[in-house]
């Protein structure tokens, strides 16, 4: 495989609903500088790959909502290379558009997937895992993913159980759960024998492309229409209608959850996705009380908290534990840090009272 063939596709079309009410439908998560580095997520993913693949390389995948959020923080993304899907319809659909889109541009592509959202701390074993994935996708029908060892259970990823194979850098994969519950997610920790997905997948195109014929035939007869338009002035009026026929499905139950050609390789970088204040939470530094604040913040018998609040304002808190206050300007919430459950409920009563809130 020569280096010209690899490309790197980058998923930067979610709604990032466990990061309201900072992150709203008009500017998710992935456009937001949660960790105050001067970057948003989007472009410290951008970075995290820029010096190991060349501009042309790039496939940036997103809503139509949000091309020139992407258009404007990746300026050196040529227009033709921001994929945009007319509407939501998960990873499958992403995966597979960019998937078919790079047949056509590069019959021998050989492909990365990255969401937008990773918290990545040693860069440099990172990418001696993409190294020994990139090498083990070699082998045709292979569809490879990055696992990391768990410390705790979490309900926000998805868990692979993979066949020990001492010695081999690609494990054949036993299982793939996406998102168990938590008393699942605590037998898988207690058992030992789990992983994170951590949502980072390698393979040659072509392996993802038979993938889908075999597991998604429905979405793979309505991309495989597609070939004639691809490149062309037509494509985004063939994937309004495509996508019209498009099931929403995410690619661990599409593809992953049946396919007898999972592998993982194993990596020790230091890894979380930040998909939810909690997450974000667990990675910040904490105060003798273990609260995590960004802003001005009194606080008084409060522990274990994250406090999110903007600049010049301050905010007094007293006799709260495990709690999130997260002020946006004009939405102030206050819910247990662990309340991912309730977003959506949230949101859908909020928007009853203002579309503007959401």
């Amino acid at each position: 495989m020569k280096k010209e063939d690899r490309y790197i596709v980058i998923l930067a079309g979610g709604l990032g609903i466990n990061f309201w009410p900072s992150s709203r439908r008009q500017r998710p998560k992935q456009f937001l500088d949660l960790l105050g580095t001067g970057r948003t997520l989007l472009q410290m993913t951008y970075d995290r790959y820029v010096n190991h693949f060349e501009n042309y390389q790039f496939i940036i995948v997103t809503n139509k909502e949000y091309f020139t959020l992407v258009k404007d923080q990746l300026p050196d993304i040529p227009e033709g290379q921001i994929l945009v899907e007319p509407m939501q319809r998960n990873t499958a659909a992403s995966i597979a558009l960019a998937s078919y889109k790079i047949q056509k541009l590069n019959p021998n592509a050989k492909v990365l997937v990255s969401p937008s959202d990773q918290l990545i701390f040693n860069e440099k074993l990172f990418f001696e895992a993409i190294d020994k994935a990139m090498e083990g996708a070699s082998s045709l029908g292979k569809l490879i993913t990055i696992g990391i060892k768990p410390n705790r259970p979490d309900t926000d990823f998805g868990y692979i159980q993979f066949f020990p194979e001492t010695g081999q850098p690609v494990k054949k994969v036993k299982t793939f759960s996406e998102k168990p519950d938590l008393d699942l997610a605590i037998t898988f920790i207690e058992s030992g024998d789990f992983v994170w997905n951590t949502g980072t997948f390698v393979w040659k195109n072509e392996s993802i492309i038979q993938a889908f014929g075999k597991y998604l035939p429905d979405m793979a007869e309505v991309f495989e229409e597609g070939e004639v338009y691809f490149c062309t002035d037509k494509e985004a009026e063939f994937l309004i209608k495509a996508y019209s026929f498009i099931r929403n499905i995410s690619i661990d139950n599409g593809i992953f959850e049946k396919s007898n050609e999972v592998f993982v390789v194993l990596g020790e970088f230091g890894w979380t996705d930040l998909g939810s204040w909690q997450n974000l939470y667990e990675v910040s530094e904490k105060d003798q009380e273990n609260n995590s604040v960004k802003g001005q913040a009194m606080l008084y018998e409060t522990s274990n908290c994250f406090i999110s609040v903007p600049p010049r304002k301050l905010v007094v808190v007293q006799g709260l534990k495990d709690y999130l206050i997260s002020d946006s300007e004009d939405v102030l919430l206050i819910c247990k840090l662990d309340a991912n459950s309730k977003y959506k409920e949230y949101i859908s009563d909020a928007r009853k009272i203002d579309e503007s809130y959401t």
